[in-house]
């Protein structure tokens, strides 16, 4: 697969995240809970991709390469995705679709600059320099600019 076409498929999932941000943030309100709208939402991602999984023959790993996973990563990319998530569907219905998804957006550009700097998560090593320090600015002044009215 060419670089373009990968960039366009990030692209698509970011859309796809916002999309899926403001319906279950309408659930969260009806449900009057966003931890409830999680679970259900992660219920629901669990029962469709397990049945893509069936359908897609995949061949599941061999007992012995499951048993060489540490324990934390069958958890923590979940709880890590379920404190994300609920904080998404609580803020989406008071700052807006656009200022979460940009605001939140920017806490994770932030992160995965220094994250990529150090190479946690046995990543690859991506150096802080000039031009990543300008693109996060120029990222945060931007996202001041079109929220501006609404921070102040």
């Amino acid at each position: 697969m060419n670089q373009l076409t990968i960039l366009a498929i990030a692209f698509l999932g970011g859309i796809f995240l916002a999309i899926q941000g403001g319906f279950n943030a309408q659930l969260a309100a009806h449900l009057k809970s966003p931890l409830l709208a999680a679970v259900v939402a992660f219920s629901a991602s669990a029962c469709l991709g397990l049945f893509y999984l069936l359908c897609s023959n995949t061949p599941f790993p061999a007992k012995s390469s499951l048993e060489t996973i540490p324990f934390y990563l069958w958890f923590a990319g979940a709880f890590f995705s379920l404190l994300g998530i609920c904080l998404y569907y609580y803020t989406i219905p008071i700052l807006g679709l656009g200022q979460m998804i940009s605001l939140g957006l920017c806490g994770q550009l932030l992160f995965s600059v220094v994250a990529s700097h150090f190479g946690w998560f046995e990543l690859p090593v991506q150096v802080i320099d000039g031009r990543r320090i300008w693109g996060v600015i120029a990222m945060v002044v931007g996202i001041v600019l079109i929220h501006s009215n609404e921070m102040l």
